[in-house]
């Protein structure tokens, strides 16, 4: 059978107007960077974060962002440096103000829904300010699919290429509706799903991952649609008697998330979890970055509810563990 074609709009929506002004252009959040290129303004990137990764060819550019914390770390470690570091009044992220102002942005994309997972919106607009001219900035802020969508229309309207942005949100919706279809024409059932966004300690994910596990033909029994992630026990997981059990650490890629997974299957408070089918996924590629590759993400968990009505998810971006469950 077929795999997905995984990152299908990355780096091939070409501008709507060819004479439309080039500009320089700042990301901030590798979500925004992935929406940039995929609406065909890549060179005009002139800066990234040192999280950017996709498309490839961005680990060229200027990084202007650095972290407090070691992301090599274990979960745990992690999760409490994240804490004393908020406990301290301290970013988790910081900005070379210096090479973002010899950058000359004319426009800064950055995002205004977790601290934790890029810089601070009020940080980024201070800067601006001190900027001469100063560049637009452009803040993502969508909790939800259509949010998502939303986002992507703004950064197109602030990149003079509006009609791209219309295009990239028509395909997208139109890849969602088929997905749906499919399920609805074969009346497929409808597996209870958790998805565990951290393990130690174990969070639920949040935002637009409810909804794109019902949009897959599952049922999320942790969270809540645009929602923030929330933090959950073993037991809790258990209670909600998940049919799959998703493993997409914020920051992961497939091979990661697995390792993750395991360790935390093989602790005795997580040993039920075993009886269960368990999947580990790239979240970097399909789950954590509220840009176009989430419908990557919505047609892999379709094909991991329902794997005789979908081609498999694209090899190295999710995989089954060892669990003996259905």
């Amino acid at each position: 059978m077929a795999t997905l074609p995984t990152h299908r709009l990355s780096c091939r929506m070409p501008a709507t107007d060819p004479e439309h002004r080039t500009m320089r252009v700042l990301s901030l959040l590798p979500a925004a960077t992935e929406i940039v290129a995929a609406l065909g303004d890549a060179a005009q990137l002139v800066g990234v974060t040192h999280e950017c990764d996709w498309p490839p060819h961005v680990a060229a550019l200027p990084r202007v962002t650095a972290s407090a914390v070691d992301a090599a770390a274990s979960a745990q470690v992690v999760d409490a440096a994240v804490r004393a570091l908020g406990e301290a009044g301290a970013p988790v992220f910081a900005l070379d103000a210096e090479s973002i102002a010899a950058l000359r942005p004319d426009v800064i994309v950055t995002q205004a829904l977790c601290d934790v997972c890029a810089v601070s919106e009020t940080d980024v607009r201070a800067l601006a300010r001190r900027m001469s001219p100063a560049p637009r900035v452009v803040t993502l802020a969508g909790s939800t699919i259509d949010g998502i969508l939303a986002d992507i229309g703004a950064v197109a309207l602030a990149l003079g290429v509006p009609e791209a942005g219309e295009r990239m949100a028509a395909e997208l919706t139109a890849r969602m509706r088929g997905v749906h279809e499919t399920l609805k024409a074969a009346r497929a059932p409808r597996p209870r799903v958790a998805v565990i966004e951290w393990s130690e300690p174990a969070y639920a994910a949040g935002h637009w991952v409810p909804e794109m596990v019902r949009r897959a033909g599952g049922v999320d029994v942790l969270a809540q649609p645009g929602a923030h992630s929330c933090r959950v026990t073993p037991e809790d997981v258990r209670a909600s008697a998940p049919d799959v059990v998703l493993a997409a650490p914020c920051g992961y890629d497939v091979t990661r998330a697995a390792a993750e997974a395991e360790r935390m299957l093989a602790r005795p408070e997580w040993g039920w979890a075993r009886e269960r089918a368990v999947w580990a996924l790239d979240a970097n590629a399909l789950v954590s970055r509220p840009g176009p590759r989430v419908v990557d993400g919505i047609e892999a968990m379709a094909a991991i509810f329902a794997p005789t009505l979908f081609p498999a998810p694209a090899p190295g971006t999710a995989v089954r563990l060892g669990a003996t469950g259905g």
